[in-house]
């Protein structure tokens, strides 16, 4: 029998920290109401797409789905949405649209990664193989593209900009830097179009589709590049939490798989023989992993990463994202939308799940 993962939510509540850490206070008690509601409308919207006549396509496009998810990218739509008429039909569908895509891309990075798990559930291609977890992800890319012609030109124009920046993303990824690159640099440049990119979209496409005004277009595609960074180098602390029952997630999952993360990364800029001998033995336990032994050989060399300096530096570094972030923020009004976001960039860096 399939596994089958229990049904997805729309309330705020337990997600990021969302309704403690961002829409407490007076001047944002209405604002949760409201962006619950839209989160509701979206919700209802990705119910159907995921949906298909096929049994087959049926039942794996929905699988991730009905894993749950924090729905950050239509959170963060429908809140800068707020900015503008409000949550129209057009930014639901967009929102959906935006999320489809990462929903879809979640499948496709499961498999390159060789991850067993995701939102706490086997992944989908130890469920059904590589190749329906490959078109799967697909399948979800096209409704996406679907939803977004709905809308004309200029919303196809920001899918295909984005969708393009996930793939160069996850290419540049697969074949790591390449002579004359700095890996931390480089590092950072496939986050912004891994992660940063579709966050950045999401953002944007409130503030287009609610009829927001023109000039705060910009001030949020910055602001949610640098969250969506901040979101990354957080995950990557996660990463190596002794805890999978709070990240869903193998421990290491992505250094296991030989996907360099900062912290790793970081040691290469260590001076000292202890850091370049953990490096080496992460190494050596990747090669040896690749080459079919079991992965709990990186269990030792992975717990001293969890402790040491590079992974404080990465969360430091998380920090100063997330505030750069807020900086962007500087053109917008002040009042309850300017606060979430706020609390929004902060809570990203700042979580451990």
């Amino acid at each position: 029998m399939t596994p089958r993962p229990s049904a997805a939510s729309t309330r705020l509540s337990g997600k990021l920290g969302l309704s403690d850490r961002i829409f407490a206070g007076l001047r944002s008690r209405t604002l949760l109401s409201t962006v619950e509601a839209g989160l509701a409308r979206v919700e209802s919207e990705l119910e159907g797409e995921v949906r298909s006549a096929d049994k087959l396509a049926d039942v794996t496009a929905r699988y991730l789905y009905e894993a749950g998810g924090k729905r950050v990218r239509p959170m963060l739509a429908i809140l800068t949405a707020q900015l503008g008429q409000g949550t129209t039909k057009e930014v639901v569908e967009v929102a959906t649209a935006l999320e489809l895509t990462h929903l879809g891309s979640l499948y496709h990075d499961d498999v390159m990664d060789g991850a067993d798990k995701r939102r706490g559930v086997p992944s989908a291609q130890t469920v059904w193989g590589n190749n329906i977890a490959i078109l799967t992800g697909d399948l979800l890319f096209a409704r996406a593209s679907q939803l977004m012609a709905r809308r004309g030109e200029r919303a196809i124009q920001l899918q295909a900009d984005t969708f393009e920046r996930l793939v160069l993303g996850q290419m540049h990824e697969t074949v790591g830097p390449q002579e004359g690159d700095e890996p931390v640099d480089f590092y950072l440049r496939v986050l912004a179009d891994k992660t940063g990119s579709l966050i950045a979209a999401a953002a944007q496409s409130g503030i287009i589709y609610s009829g927001a005004p023109e000039e705060f277009e910009q001030p949020m595609v910055v602001f949610g590049e640098k969250a969506g960074v901040a979101f990354q180098l957080l995950d990557d602390v996660i990463d190596l939490s002794p805890d999978p029952s709070e990240t869903g997630k193998v421990p290491g999952t992505d250094l296991r798989a030989g996907v360099p993360t900062m912290p790793y990364l970081l040691l290469g800029h260590s001076s000292d023989a202890a850091s370049a001998d953990l490096r080496a033995r992460i190494d050596e336990g990747q090669e040896r992993i690749a080459a079919g032994a079991d992965p709990s050989i990186l269990d030792g060399a992975l717990a001293e990463l969890r402790d040491h300096e590079t992974t404080h530096e990465t969360l430091r570094l998380a920090h100063q994202w997330s505030q750069e972030a807020i900086d962007a923020l500087a053109p917008l009004p002040d009042g309850a939308v300017r606060e979430a976001l706020t609390r929004f960039a902060r809570a990203v860096a700042d979580r451990s799940a």
